[in-house]
């Protein structure tokens, strides 16, 4: 099946409506009917200040960054970009074409998650 796989990098303190922002991410989108996404922690990196944020600091302990990932349909993505828009969340994202589909299927599998190409 053809569709994109949409990633979010969020501030592990970001919320929004007083959720924190991955959590919210995460249940808007299962809302909507996703079929899945995840939620990971970071152990490190940097974003556009160039501060490097490392978990094993003390000091730095909360300040790392959350990634959350769906793989959807196009009308999936579009659908939970334009919320963010809607909802004035200022949010950086990556959105990359995403063939995906499932092997050795069981009979509750959707049809459409199948075929193989």
């Amino acid at each position: 099946m053809e569709g994109e796989f949409l990633r979010f990098y969020v501030d592990e303190k970001q919320s929004h409506h007083g959720v924190l922002l991955w959590e919210w991410l995460l249940r808007q989108a299962n809302a909507m009917g996703m079929r899945g996404g995840s939620a990971f922690r970071a152990i490190g990196g940097f974003g556009r200040h160039h501060a490097v944020h490392e978990e094993r600091f003390f000091e730095l302990a909360g300040s790392t960054a959350i990634k959350v990932e769906f793989i959807a349909t196009e009308a999936e993505s579009k659908q939970l970009l334009a919320l963010l828009h809607q909802e004035k969340i200022r949010i950086f994202y990556a959105l990359i074409p995403a063939r995906f589909g499932i092997i050795n299927p069981d009979a509750a599998d959707p049809v459409s998650m199948t075929a193989d190409d």
